[in-house]
């Protein structure tokens, strides 16, 4: 399980970049680069205008190595995914030589581009490092570019989030500068957290040994992590069962979480955009025990109408009391 937010920055004013002006404003040159361990689809790269991407290496069991690739063509995701968790198979990765990286920062370079690079958290690969060093070289080829590295501190859909987000701001105008800093700023306001699903994979990678495992696994244990300030996952709680975890995550993302209404209407404006016709959300949780999680209620339904306001997109509850029936005026279905 995976739970992915965002904290979100209110009342961001940085002025525009530089334009120029042939008959309409044009936005700031560049293009924005990640590395492969981001996940981001075709799909996703081509909505938000993400160009390229550098590509690290992935060793396979049996000896032979693979370039990493975002589109998955040698082996689906669920191939990839479902041979670890039946603990037949471990990968190891590499980041991308430098060769590699010169070859995809030199393409838009010489198409007059600049680059902003954000990349996997230098607490888990060299690939930033070597991106400076890159950079540094093609800069003096090239003096009159810019390329701005981005250490993110992030891995996976955590750093695909701060993309997603940096490249907004670029849609809206924001200078090459201005989206650097804005992604310094944000990374430390996105949140990847989630339980290990398999103790045994830990196991594997010489976290823990064989006996905690086992006994972690006997008594239905469930550890939560979440990136920490230094880009690793950090533990920051264990429990027993599924039931006492999703308390946990809520609890957690309660105490971190920051202007939930804006996220609402993030979630909702990319769902909009990938086809969604209507936005569902339970303000009222039906839960077996009374001491559990109930929802956001009130607060839930004027979020939600918020969303709708913003989107237009009907939005979908459930009435768990007649006594609530003055909530849902507004409410779609």
């Amino acid at each position: 399980m995976l739970l992915l937010y965002r904290f979100v920055l209110t009342n961001l004013t940085m002025p525009l970049g530089k334009f120029f002006m042939i008959g309409v404003f044009l936005m700031s040159d560049f293009v924005i680069i990640p590395d492969a361990s981001s996940d981001l689809t075709a799909e996703l790269r081509d909505r938000f205008d993400i160009p390229d991407y550098i590509r690290g290496v992935v060793y396979h069991p049996d000896g032979h190595s693979e370039v990493a690739d975002l589109d998955w063509s040698t082996m689906t995701p669920e191939e990839y995914y479902n041979s670890m968790r039946n603990r037949k198979v471990l990968y190891k990765t590499s980041a991308p030589p430098l060769g590699e990286i010169t070859e995809v920062f030199e393409k838009h370079l010489k198409e007059g581009k600049d680059i902003l690079s954000i990349s996997i958290s230098t607490a888990l690969s060299s690939t930033y490092n070597d991106c400076m060093i890159v950079a540094k070289d093609l800069l003096e080829k090239y003096p009159d570019r810019k390329i701005i590295c981005v250490d993110s501190l992030r891995y996976s859909t955590s750093l695909a989030l701060l993309i997603i987000s940096a490249a907004m701001k670029k849609a809206e105008g924001l200078s090459i500068e201005e989206v650097a800093a804005y992604a310094e700023e944000e990374k430390h306001r996105i949140h990847q957290m989630g339980t290990m699903d398999d103790l045994f994979f830990l196991v594997k990678t010489g976290r823990i040994s064989n006996f905690k495992a086992l006994f972690g696994s006997m008594i239905g244990l469930n550890v939560l992590a979440d990136f920490n300030q230094n880009g690793l996952s950090e533990v920051v709680g264990k429990f027993k069962g599924k039931r006492d975890s999703f308390t946990a995550i809520i609890e957690y993302i309660k105490q971190t979480i920051d202007n939930p209404s804006e996220q609402i209407i993030f979630v909702a404006q990319a769902v909009k955009e990938s086809g969604a016709n209507l936005l569902r959300g339970g303000a009222f949780k039906p839960r077996t025990s009374p001491y559990a999680f109930q929802g956001m209620k009130g607060e839930g339904i004027r979020l939600l109408l918020k969303a709708k306001a913003e989107t237009g997109l009907p939005i979908v509850t459930e009435i768990m009391n007649i006594s609530t029936l003055d909530l849902f005026a507004d409410v779609d279905i």
